[in-house]
């Protein structure tokens, strides 16, 4: 009966930890602020034939992020957690089409992400460094 307490409590205590991990994570503004450049220039990627990514240059950039958020005390299982869980990707393409909308575009309409895509490659933007004219 010991152990089930023990090991009840144990799984109770890292599902806090991983809330908080989560909640903290949502904090730190510099990561979100990368995090939502790279679902930015995905989706402008995906979505434009004359636009391409530069996956390695993300890539590299997202591992950078996953380093910084290690330096601050993140464990690596709670980066994975945040990054995957259902409801920050909803909210992560929420603020992705409302940043598209701010600019005059719609995830809905490839043309004007297209546009998009050459306006931040030009401007030399975070979303542009991900990014590559075909």
């Amino acid at each position: 009966m010991r152990m089930i307490t023990t090991g009840l409590l144990a799984l109770t205590l890292t599902a806090f930890a991983a809330q908080d991990a989560r909640a903290g994570l949502r904090e730190e503004s510099d990561i979100n602020a990368g995090l939502l450049a790279i679902a930015a220039a995905d989706k402008i990627r995906r979505a434009c034939d004359d636009v391409s990514g530069r996956l390695w240059v993300a890539r590299n950039y997202l591992m950078g992020l996953k380093e910084l958020a290690g330096e601050r005390g993140y464990s690596e299982t709670e980066i994975d957690e945040y990054v995957n869980n259902s409801a920050n990707k909803a909210e992560m393409r929420k603020l992705r089409n409302a940043y598209f909308k701010s600019k005059g575009a719609s995830n809905l309409d490839h043309a004007s992400l297209c546009r998009l895509g050459r306006e931040e490659i030009a401007a030399k933007t975070q979303i542009g460094a991900f990014l590559k004219a075909k």
